[in-house]
């Protein structure tokens, strides 16, 4: 069948130059961004109960712009001036320079890693002295703890914002040739939303290995998967499986 629709469980790319809407207007598909997931913050109440002091800490791990936002929310609500001595340790360029909305760049001690959390090891490793506090959403991935864990350094892990089903019932009679999911979240948001979903015709685009493992899980077929050496992006991915199917 061939593909002229595709919903995206993620909110709508904010610059005009995204691979999504090149991709749109090469293959002359429809592409709508819908959140199947959202992040709420949790109260400065919330994170006391933690035994968080933000005092006790020199510095920050930071591996999501949300984990930015929220460390300075809990930051303000608790009255805590974060101090000009604090380390950053920050898991990407991405999260570093989405930092300078709080902080004035180059007078701060920032790290940055290149993109996973394991490629940031030895910056954490050189500084094995700091107190490091990582702020994480309520789902934070097992190979974070573990390699801390293995670094040996002195480190908390606290929740300052978890990830929340959205509601999709609006959705209930509206049907995409294509459903695209980044995570095992929006895998549970769409059994929660529709617990008797039937794939039918319908194709399943997945990223990364846990959220194939979740679609798996979960029975469904998947029929487009990224990364791979070949489609190392989402867009790459669908680009190509559309060429394949609507040129038949």
């Amino acid at each position: 069948m061939k593909v002229k629709t595709i919903l995206v469980s993620q909110p709508k790319p904010k610059v005009e130059n995204s691979p999504y809407f090149e991709l749109e207007q090469r293959q002359r598909v429809k592409i709508d961004f819908i959140p199947f997931i959202h992040v709420e913050g949790v109260s400065s109440k919330e994170v006391r109960l933690q035994k968080i002091d933000l005092n006790d800490y020199t510095a920050i791990i930071l591996t999501s712009r949300n984990a930015v936002d929220h460390f300075f929310r809990i930051a303000e609500e608790m009255r805590f001036k974060v101090p000009d001595s604090m380390k950053y340790f920050c898991q990407s360029e991405a999260v570093a320079f989405y930092l300078q909305k709080y902080v004035v760049y180059r007078k701060r001690k920032i790290y940055v890693g290149k993109r996973t959390f394991v490629e940031m090891t030895p910056l954490i490793k050189k500084h094995k002295n700091e107190k490091f506090l990582l702020p994480s959403s309520d789902k934070l991935k097992d190979i974070i703890p573990q390699t801390l864990d293995e670094l040996g350094v002195n480190w908390k892990k606290s929740t300052f914002y978890k990830t929340v089903v959205s509601d999709l019932s609006n959705l209930e009679n509206v049907f995409y040739d294509i459903l695209v999911f980044f995570s095992p979240s929006g895998i549970e948001s769409l059994l929660h939303n529709f617990p008797n979903f039937k794939q039918n015709n319908t194709r399943i685009a997945v990223f990364g290995n846990t959220t194939i493992k979740a679609a798996e899980k979960a029975g469904l077929k998947i029929n487009i998967q990224a990364p791979t050496p070949q489609t190392p992006s989402m867009t790459m991915a669908l680009e190509k499986y559309i060429k394949e199917v609507n040129k038949k």
